[in-house]
């Protein structure tokens, strides 16, 4: 069952690609065997402690995947937003003439997430996570041709990349430390080794999950197509970096969990603050999903995985329903600026009405989902050592999330509607529906949840009270106040993403593209030298070779004409005839007694 739920959509991107026909029958089919799979594995293994797959690879170390009531629960979570974001994609790329390429490239994307959530060995996660970070690539920049786009995909996969080698040296310290790649036996490394390697991958996690200073790169790939988005800011992509965090929480000591919290605060605060300024629908979104992912991080550094976990599992279907209607709106409108949406919800009024209870529900309206997941994290927070430090993070994230949300909400409706044909508007409609559905019910299943994963959760009034009054106090702000009166002199920042002169790129993207043009500069002048010393040495070798030729051989190959030529005159002397014989005896005496002769007379 693990096998199907990764090679359904494996084998039908593959199948897509061969035939390059029937590309939306083969996504839809391949997701929904593997939505199918998930379920089956989540109704035999919630209760259960979980089985192990193993497969060959190096000497000692198999390849590992593992079903536990975590990766379980993971993989259904990925499964239905997948599967519901591909129903969405078939209305939304009906007009679009590379939909084979996209939907292999989304079902590569989809494959790859599902290897993470069950991988039980470090080997296999460095695999899957190297294939995630390809698949988003290729979305981002799915439209290549326009412009900007190629730019923003390699700036998302260059920030995570380079995020990613805090997994890399984190997983050979784990490894080492444990002497196997098994996630489960690494999680009781302790000491120096924990502390390391949990920084490590903090780093990690803060590349794929947009955590401050990080967090550009997400709104930037808003470039890609509205499903893309949906998808990477739900269930894949960035719940990436905070399922790594959730599946390591064990293992991480006091000091580790410390910092986390704290890059989780700043980052719900200095994001939150971004997407109330933004002028953009889908870039406020992507910033709104820094800060959610900053308020679960909140709550692994409280020492809480689990309401982390249900804020993820919360945000999953609210996050992906916002943008789904996003791409409704743009469709509409041929644009996502908040100015041209305005009046949007009139034009489409169930997708606004949808749309306006995903974002009720996120900023933590009871009785909708967001609510308790966001109440489990300010109970955590409460709750935490750390509580002075991490609870007006935390509640600072829940009134921005309520004054962002509801600044979106003004603006999409207060406006003049506009009529128009919305091709593939069912499709979309149909997997939206659902979604919006699942991100108001899902809180009913947060307590089961909980028992399933044999954990519970601080239970605080005081928690549900504040989170609702700063959810209340946000929704009201955002509605009541202009963006310039709330924000005042931070609304420059916050629309430059708080870029502080120059922000990442000034102090760590210029430097490295600095160091980079010197190192290549320094190569070609290594090059360049290498020729000059090259060209040097082949004058010399041709100057050798031309005397060689014309010098030495020159004076053998004459000596040896005249030894020959002279052998040949001395061969004629040899006739065989007496008389000629005994005349150049005479002579030859006659000589030599002449030499005799002056030597005498000079001695």
């Amino acid at each position: 069952m693990i096998l199907v739920t990764i090679l359904s959509p494996f084998g039908a991107m593959l199948m897509i690609l061969l035939l390059r026909r029937m590309p939306v029958t083969l996504a839809l089919t391949g997701a929904t065997i593997g939505l199918a799979a998930s379920i089956g594995l989540l109704s035999t293994t919630f209760n259960t402690t979980g089985s192990e797959l193993l497969l060959p690879c190096l000497p000692g170390m198999p390849l590992r995947l593992v079903t536990t009531p975590l990766t379980v629960l993971l993989s259904v979570l990925v499964a239905s937003i997948s599967t519901l974001v591909v129903v969405y994609a078939i209305g939304y790329m009906q007009r679009d003439d590379e939909k084979a390429r996209f939907f292999a490239t989304l079902l590569l994307f989809i494959s790859a997430m599902q290897t993470l959530v069950f991988a039980g060995d470090w080997i296999l996660l460095l695999a899957a996570w190297e294939l995630i970070g390809l698949s988003s690539y290729l979305l981002i920049g799915f439209w290549y041709q326009r412009p900007g786009v190629g730019s923003a995909a390699t700036r998302a996969f260059l920030y995570t990349r380079s995020a990613d080698l805090g997994l890399y040296i984190a997983a050979f310290v784990l490894i080492g430390s444990a002497d196997t790649s098994e996630i489960a036996a690494t999680l009781d490394t302790d000491g120096n080794a924990a502390l390391a390697a949990g920084l490590l991958l903090l780093i990690a996690a803060m590349g794929k999950s947009a955590q401050t200073p990080l967090h550009d790169w997400l709104q930037r790939a808003m470039v890609g197509p509205t499903p893309v988005s949906a998808l990477l800011h739900s269930a894949t992509l960035v719940a990436a970096g905070a399922i790594l965090l959730i599946r390591v929480a064990p293992m991480l000591p006091p000091e580790a969990l410390q910092i986390i919290g704290i890059v989780g605060g700043i980052t719900t605060v200095i994001t939150g603050l971004i997407a109330l300024g933004e002028r953009d629908l889908t870039r406020m979104l992507a910033a709104s999903t820094s800060s959610q992912y900053g308020l679960m991080l909140i709550a692994v550094g409280a020492g809480v995985p689990l309401a982390a976990l249900l804020h993820l599992i919360a945000h999953a279907a609210i996050k992906s329903s916002l943008f789904l209607g996003a791409g409704v709106f743009q469709h509409s409108r041929d644009s996502t600026t908040l100015a041209e949406l305005a009046g949007a919800g009139r034009d489409r009024p169930r997708i606004f009405i949808g749309f306006a209870l995903s974002a009720v529900a996120l900023a933590g309206i009871p009785p909708l989902s967001g609510f308790f997941s966001k109440d489990a994290v300010i109970a955590a927070a409460l709750a935490s050592p750390e509580a002075q430090l991490l609870t007006p993070f935390a509640l600072a994230g829940t009134l921005l999330t309520g004054a962002y949300m509801a600044r979106a909400l003004r603006i999409l409706w207060r406006g003049d509607a506009r009529q128009n044909h919305l091709a593939g508007l069912g499709w979309m409609g149909s997997g939206m529906a659902v979604l919006v559905t699942l991100a108001v019910m899902l809180g009913a299943a947060f307590p089961d949840i909980a028992r399933g994963l044999h954990a519970t959760l601080p239970e605080s009034t005081l928690a549900q009270g504040l989170g609702l009054g700063f959810a209340l106090s946000g929704l009201a702000v955002g509605w009541l106040v202009p963006v310039p009166r709330l924000l005042g002199p931070l609304l420059p920042l916050a629309r430059q993403g708080f870029a502080v002169a120059g922000g990442f790129d000034t102090w760590m993207i210029r430097p490295a593209r600095a160091i980079a043009q010197g190192c290549e500069q320094l190569e070609r002048n290594l090059y360049n030298g290498v020729l000059a010393v090259g060209g040097y040495a082949l004058g010399i070798g041709r100057a050798v070779r031309h005397s060689d030729d014309r010098g030495i051989d020159g004076l053998v190959f004459a000596l040896a004409r005249a030894t020959v030529n002279l052998g040949h005159r001395a061969r004629a002397l040899q006739t065989g005839l007496i008389h000629r014989e005994m005349a150049i005896t005479v002579l030859a005496t006659a000589l030599i007694s002449v030499v005799l002769l002056i030597a005498l007379t000079v001695y």
